[in-house]
């Protein structure tokens, strides 16, 4: 007789990953980095290696310094994570649970769901309009049961933003033991100044999550960190890995949050890239969701027609995100790469609609 796994875990689904389909594909699913990360981060891994027999500093006390200079923040209200997928779940996990609600948008990061239901709790969805965040809409579907808010900003897989204003507001309309979850694992790619988001952690009832997978293109090393009230973060350290973040890991982090240049010009290019990128699909006629992250999403004229596209770039080489499993199923998300795979990718597709 086999056992059983809990209800609420044999109910789940496994979190949909890419399928890469080997690894001699060029791969624009996963919204990594364009280039790679600092070489000061490099050489900092590479020196960390030979410590590996040690084990890593539990409290990245190097890596949350490095994130209060970067950032102009307090070093005590950070927690790392390995990943901000590790903080995300450790956070939904500690404050919700089977009955309660954890309350997100449409086209929210599917791993929030995920999470949820690693609670055992209801993942509850609120409209979106065209694809963007509407508070309007969270505040209206707000229940006695709903213990956590969740909002990506700018989200995954649109791509949109909202102001920092409506974050504000959607905070001020929550009723304080609803606690905020706001991820801006693509905050670098957004010019809105972040401290009107970072200051709401001071009320105790907000967290603020970023990344060092995205515009310090360390998607290998697994890092994350965030912005957590004291009394939050207590609850969220108990779910913890306390070893989470490897030794060569935070080497890395270290010297790529130390080397800010080198993360905004790598932010700046990505982001010229991606507008000349979009600016071309337009030009084709096809729909392009307004971004401000390292992909795009763009839109096609039904969902046939989105997997016909995924499957033709798949048979040329390309790997792109079919988003299906958002509601998104006439999408396709990019992920932006280098110039010269973006120019054959944009052949591909305006060939693709031409023929």
């Amino acid at each position: 007789m086999t056992p059983e796994p809990a209800p609420y875990v044999g109910a789940m689904s496994a979190f949909a990953l890419a399928d890469l389909g080997g690894h001699d594909r060029v791969t624009l699913a996963q919204n990594e980095s364009a280039f790679p990360p600092s070489p000061l981060a490099i050489a900092a891994g590479c020196a960390a290696a030979a410590r590996s027999h040690l084990y890593p500093d539990p409290d990245w006390t190097l890596l949350r310094d490095a994130l209060a200079r970067a950032y102009s923040v307090d070093r005590d209200l950070i927690l790392c994570g390995n990943g901000s997928m590790d903080l995300i779940a450790c956070t939904i996990r500690a404050f919700a649970h089977a009955g309660s609600e954890v309350l997100a948008t449409d086209y929210a990061y599917n791993f929030s769901a995920a999470a949820t239901a690693q609670a055992g709790a209801v993942f509850v969805k609120a409209r979106e309009a065209d694809f963007i965040v509407s508070v309007d809409a969270m505040l209206g579907a707000v229940t006695p049961a709903t213990r956590v808010a969740f909002v990506c900003n700018p989200g995954n897989p649109t791509g949109t933003r909202i102001a920092n204003s409506e974050i504000v507001r959607l905070r001020a309309g929550l009723h304080p033991d609803i606690l905020l979850v706001v991820d801006q694992a693509y905050g670098e790619f957004d010019d809105q100044d972040p401290r009107p988001i970072f200051d709401l952690v001071a009320r105790g009832d907000t967290v603020v999550l970023r990344t060092l997978s995205k515009a310090y293109g360390l998607a290998g090393a697994r890092v994350g960190w965030g912005l957590f009230p004291p009394a939050i973060a207590a609850e969220v350290r108990k779910m913890q890995n306390s070893n989470g973040v490897t030794t060569v890991s935070l080497a890395m982090a270290v010297a790529a949050v130390d080397d800010q240049g080198y993360m905004r010009r790598i932010v700046s290019q990505t982001a010229a890239i991606r507008d000349r990128f979009a600016a071309g699909l337009r030009q084709a006629g096809l729909e392009v969701i307004p971004g401000s992250t390292n992909f795009l999403l763009v839109r096609l004229s039904d969902p046939e027609a989105a997997r016909a596209t995924e499957r033709s770039l798949r048979e040329a080489g390309v790997i792109v995100r079919g988003v299906g499993g958002y509601g998104l199923a006439d999408c396709l998300r990019i992920t932006i790469g280098p110039e010269e795979v973006m120019s054959r990718v944009l052949g591909l597709l305006v060939g693709s609609f031409a023929a």
